[in-house]
């Protein structure tokens, strides 16, 4: 029981970071002083001033923004990325981190609580405006998809009622 309800907590805390990651964001990326690390990720810098994104056929880091769920493993995955940070919880582990250009490529770079290392350096398989697959150098790989901005994620999972909790002894 004890291990749920440290679960939920996680879940929920970790929600919360996200909804305030996105909230850091603004629509018009020009004033956005996040927009320059998102740029920076972008390899090459971004726009090249050809209407192309430096390095043909390169994720463009802007099209990370946003907050991504889904499961692996039958497990909650959420992962958040606003002005080129990023924040992840899933199952137990919460991370934090960067959007990194590791050789051309965006990736993430992230470092986990608890010492948990199945999700810190992350590849971009492929994102569109509603998928997100990421592979993992710790071998797992996540398909998630877009959360609607403003909205909590369905298919989270619950926290128990108060009323079903145990009682717990005073000291």
């Amino acid at each position: 029981m004890t291990s749920s309800l440290r679960t939920g907590a996680v879940a929920v805390a970790a929600l919360a970071a996200a909804l305030a990651l996105t909230a850091c964001g603004s629509d018009d990326a020009g004033k956005d002083s996040g927009a320059d690390s998102a740029a920076s990720a972008t390899p090459g810098g971004g726009d090249n001033g050809s209407g192309e994104s430096a390095g043909s056929g390169a994720t463009d880091a802007a099209a990370l923004e946003g907050t991504w769920v889904g499961l692996t493993d039958a497990k909650n995955v959420t992962v958040s990325i606003a002005g080129g940070k990023v924040a992840l919880v899933a199952d137990q582990s919460v991370c934090q981190g960067d959007v990194k250009d590791m050789g051309g490529e965006p990736m993430l770079a992230l470092k986990c609580t608890g010492g948990s290392s199945d999700r810190t350096m992350g590849a971009i398989d492929s994102v569109d405006g509603t998928k997100l697959v990421l592979s993992w150098d710790g071998g797992v790989k996540d398909s998630l998809t877009k959360a609607d901005p403003g909205k909590l994620p369905s298919g989270m999972p619950s926290l128990p009622d108060v009323a079903d909790l145990p009682e717990v002894p005073a000291p």
